[in-house]
């Protein structure tokens, strides 16, 4: 019977995993938008709680308030980057060379010209394939942009029925309150990590920014906020907000290596240093998630749906760990996704 049962949970889930791969066009702009509308409902809840006096912001006014800056945030961000990229290309022409000043200086530059190394590079690298990829990818990301704004907009205006359906969905009132239970402290893990995570990687990215500005090197700013946003991929995120500005370092430099060394330490310094130490000491063990786990779902999830699933890993695993430990016969799945075996489980 328990064969049975194993092999019924291992056939369901290769069936969600093989329906979220398929599905894959109509369900993540679903989850996208999930996690923007709960975005948006945290930011009108810090303008919930400014007060003038004695008087608080209407939740009406507060939702406004947050939707407003959320399209105005990601507005400046999104034509920033836009602007800072074609400043960067720019660019290339004096990191070129720089990069063949630069080559002089290694062991077996004479072995291996440089001229060569860069037609190579020229030849295998087809320019009109390049660019038909960047149309196609901006053309899929309009079309997934606009349903995404329609799942918000339809998410924001029935968040007030939520209870009222889940209510009479469930018709239990034991039932319910266990799963309004689990719901709360989802919204408690995920609000923390968010929270945490965001001081962290805002904080990495400011101190990032006074580095290479002390150090003069361009597009401070531009990599300061891509070190923000890279930092919210676990591990793999931070290699990479580590060693493109270090390359961009290199290549601004035309008197040896100093600068690239001076900027790759000082940007893992920075790193280790909030994420690895003081990052975990606030956390505390509040989320429990075993470091292991994190990267194989890092790694399931980007196989899946790609760098938006490597955004959405942690609150994914949150929600999946909390589920799992609400129940006795999936406890023991959650012991072992957490760190140290123990689950944080909200009684009545």
């Amino acid at each position: 019977m328990k064969l049975i049962r194993f092999g019924m949970a291992m056939l369901i889930t290769a069936l969600i995993f093989t329906l979220l791969i398929v599905a894959q066009d109509l369900l993540l702009p679903l989850v996208i938008a999930i996690a923007i509308w709960y975005l948006i409902n945290l930011l009108a809840g810090v303008f919930g709680k400014l007060r003038i006096g004695e008087v608080v912001m209407p939740r009406f006014l507060c939702l406004v308030a947050s939707i407003l800056s959320f399209v105005f945030g990601i507005s400046v961000l999104v034509q920033f980057i836009t602007g800072s990229l074609s400043d960067v290309g720019n660019a290339t022409i004096d990191y070129e060379q720089n990069l063949r000043a630069l080559w002089a200086y290694l062991p077996f530059a004479e072995y291996v010209p440089i001229d060569g190394f860069f037609d190579t590079v020229a030849d295998r690298l087809d320019l009109s394939a390049i660019v038909t990829t960047v149309v196609v990818s901006l053309t899929g990301l309009a079309r997934d942009s606009l349903l995404i704004v329609i799942y918000v907009l339809f998410l924001l205006f029935e968040q007030g029925n939520f209870n009222r359906k889940l209510s009479a969905f469930i018709g239990d009132a034991q039932k319910e309150k266990r799963v309004l239970r689990i719901i709360t402290q989802i919204k408690a893990d995920i609000r923390k990590y968010i929270s945490i995570k965001f001081l962290a990687s805002a904080a990495t990215g400011f101190l990032s920014y006074l580095l290479r500005n002390a150090l003069e090197i361009n597009f401070a700013v531009i990599w300061a906020l891509l070190i923000l946003m890279l930092n919210f991929i676990p591990t793999i995120g931070s290699v990479v907000a580590t060693i493109f500005p270090s390359l961009m370092a290199l290549a601004q430099s035309n008197n040896g290596f100093g600068l690239f060394f001076a900027v790759l330490f000082g940007i893992t310094a920075l790193q280790i240093l909030i994420g690895n130490i003081m990052e975990p000491r606030i956390t505390g063990h509040s989320l429990n998630l075993s470091p292991v786990v994190i990267l194989f779902n890092l790694a399931l999830w980007g196989t899946i749906w790609g760098v938006p699933g490597m955004f959405l890993c942690v609150p994914l695993l949150i929600i999946t760990t909390i589920v799992l430990a609400h129940f006795p016969r999936t406890r023991a799945i959650a012991i072992l996704l957490s760190s140290d075996g123990r689950v944080n489980i909200t009684e009545d």
